[in-house]
C-alpha cells in the first residue's frame, strides 16, 4: 500500500458509486433493487481484503506480480513514452523490441495467458494511477457486471427464486473472495457470467444483437486467452442447453421423445468440434493430451508449487492416460465441490473454505435424500441440466488436475455459482406439486 490507495482509491469508488446509482434503474426491478448495492459492495470489498491479505499474510504472490511488477511498469511506460506504453499492450508476451527495458521487469511477460491479466490492468492503471486498490476495485466491477449478467439469466425465468440465485451469483463466500481481486479468477468469472447471458439472449431468447454477440465474442476470447479449459468445459454444456431448450419449444411429446436422442447426440458432437477447434491453437489441450496436461499440472502443483502450503491431497495414481484420469472422476468431482473436509484444514482460509464445502454437502444431502425422485427428472429440464454438466465437468477438469486445497479453491470457482443455481432449481421443482416434464421449456 502506499500514499495513492488513500487519495485514489476512494475518489475511484465514489465514482463506481455514482455510476452505478445512475445505472440502476435501467437493469433493476423492484425485486432485484435489493441486491444490487450489496453485491456490488461485497466485490470491491472482497478485493481489497485480498489484496490485503497477499500483502500481509502470504507476503507477496500472483495479485502484486500482475501489478507492482506487471501493469506498473506498461503505467510508467506511457509516462515516458506512449509509444512504448501502447507496444506493450499490444505485445503478444514475447515481441519486446523497443520496449525491452521495461518488458524485462514484468514478472509474467513471457506467460501470455498471465501477461493478459497484466494488460488488462495497466489499462485501468490509466484511470487510476497505477493504484492497485482502485485498479483491484475496477477488477472488482468487471466481474460484478458479468455475475449480474448470469443473475439475469435465471432470475428472468425464475423470479420467485430470487434469494437463492442471488445467493449463488454474489454470496457465495469463496466466489466473491478469490472472484474480487486483482487476479485471473475475477476476469474469467466475469466472461463466464456475460457468456451465459449473451448464449441465453442470441440463441433461446432470439433476441440477437449487434452489442450481444459482441459481447459474446469478446467474452469468449477472454476466457480463450486467459484459462482456456473453463472454455473447453463451458463450450459443450451450452451447447446442449441452446439444443434442449429448442427441443423444449416443440409441442408433441411424441416427436420430443423420439428426437431427444438425436438432439443429445448432434449437441455432442458439436460440442466435441467445438472443443477441437478452441484448443487447436495450444496444443497442452487437444483431446489427445487432455491426460498428459492433466498429471503434469496435478504432480507441479502438489509436490513443486505447493510443496509448502501442507494442504495437499491426493487422488490416486495418475498415469498420463485418459483411462487413469476418467476412473478418478468420482473422486475428483467430490474433492472440488465437498472438499476440504473440517479436519483436513491446516490453516485459517482452509478451515473457511472446509466450512463452505460441508454447508454444499448437507444441502446436497437434504435434496437427494429428502425429495424423492422428482429431483433426478427435474436434473434434465434444460437450465438445470446446462448448470450441472457444466459443474460437474469442471469439478472433474479442476479436481483431478491440481491436488492441492489451497489452489483450488481458486480454480474452483467458476463452477460454484453454477452448481448452486442447479440446487436451487431442483429444490424448487422438487416442491411442485404438478409433474415434472423434463422437455416442457422453462418461461420467462
Amino acid at each position: 500500500m502506499d500514499y495513492r490507495d488513500f487519495i485514489v482509491f476512494p475518489i475511484v469508488a465514489g465514482v463506481i458509486y455514482i455510476v452505478a446509482y445512475v445505472i440502476r434503474p435501467s437493469v433493476t426491478d423492484e425485486v432485484t433493487r435489493r441486491y444490487f448495492f450489496p453485491a456490488l459492495t461485497v466485490k470491491i470489498v472482497g478485493a481489497l481484503i485480498v489484496g490485503l491479505v497477499y500483502q500481509f499474510y502470504y507476503g507477496g504472490g500472483d495479485t502484486f506480480n500482475y501489478h507492482t511488477y506487471g501493469s506498473r511498469y506498461i503505467w510508467e511506460a506511457f509516462w515516458d513514452s506512449p509509444e512504448s506504453g501502447l507496444k506493450l499492450i499490444l505485445s503478444d508476451g514475447y515481441d519486446d523490441r523497443g520496449v525491452y527495458r521495461y518488458a524485462s521487469k514484468i514478472a509474467f511477460f513471457r506467460d501470455p495467458p498471465s501477461y493478459s491479466i497484466v494488460k488488462i490492468a495497466a489499462i485501468f492503471d490509466l484511470f487510476t494511477f497505477s493504484c492497485y486498490s482502485a485498479t483491484a476495485a475496477l477488477f472488482a466491477v468487471f466481474c460484478f457486471v458479468g455475475m449480474w449478467q448470469f443473475f439475469q439469466t435465471f432470475y428472468q425465468q425464475y423470479p420467485h427464486l430470487h434469494k437463492g440465485l442471488a445467493i449463488a451469483a454474489f454470496f457465495i463466500p469463496s466466489v466473491f473472495f478469490w472472484g474480487s481481486g486483482l487476479l485471473k479468477d475475477t476476469i474469467t468469472l466475469g466472461c463466464l457470467g456475460m457468456a451465459t447471458f449473451q448464449i441465453f439472449q442470441i440463441f433461446i431468447v432470439k433476441q440477437p444483437t449487434f452489442w450481444r454477440v459482441t459481447m459474446l465474442l469478446l467474452s469468449s476470447y477472454g476466457l480463450y486467452s486467459i484459462k482456456i479449459y473453463i472454455l473447453l468445459t463451458f463450450l459443450p454444456a451450452a451447447i446442449v442447453w441452446v439444443f434442449l431448450f429448442n427441443l423444449g419449444a416443440l409441442r408433441s411429446q411424441a416427436i420430443k421423445t423420439i428426437i431427444f436422442p438425436f438432439v443429445i447426440c448432434a449437441a455432442g458432437g458439436l460440442a466435441y468440434f467445438a472443443t477441437l477447434k478452441a484448443s487447436e491453437d495450444n496444443p497442452k489441450y487437444a483431446i489427445n493430451s487432455l491426460a498428459r496436461t492433466a498429471q503434469e499440472t496435478a504432480y507441479d502443483i502438489r509436490f513443486q508449487t505447493g510443496r509448502d502450503a501442507g494442504s495437499g491431497y491426493t487422488l490416486g495414481e495418475l498415469d498420463g492416460t485418459l483411462g487413469s484420469m476418467i476412473a478418478l472422476a468420482p473422486q475428483a468431482i467430490n474433492v472440488s465441490i465437498f472438499r476440504p473436509y473440517l479436519w483436513e484444514a491446516k490453516n485459517p482460509f482452509m478451515l473457511l473454505s472446509a466450512f463452505e464445502s460441508l454447508a454444499l454437502l448437507l444441502t446436497t444431502l437434504y435434496i437427494l435424500v429428502k425429495r424423492n425422485l422428482k429431483v433426478f427428472s427435474a436434473a434434465l429440464y434444460p437450465n438445470t441440466f446446462f448448470a450441472l454438466v457444466f459443474s460437474l465437468t469442471f469439478a472433474f477438469a479442476v479436481g483431478v488436475s491440481t491436488y492441492n486445497f489451497g489452489t483450488l479453491v481458486r480454480y474452483k470457482i467458476p463452477l460454484m455459482p453454477f452448481f448452486v443455481v442447479s440446487l436451487v432449481l431442483m429444490l424448487d421443482y422438487s416442491n411442485r406439486d404438478r409433474n415434472v416434464d423434463v422437455l416442457e421449456p422453462t418461461e420467462y
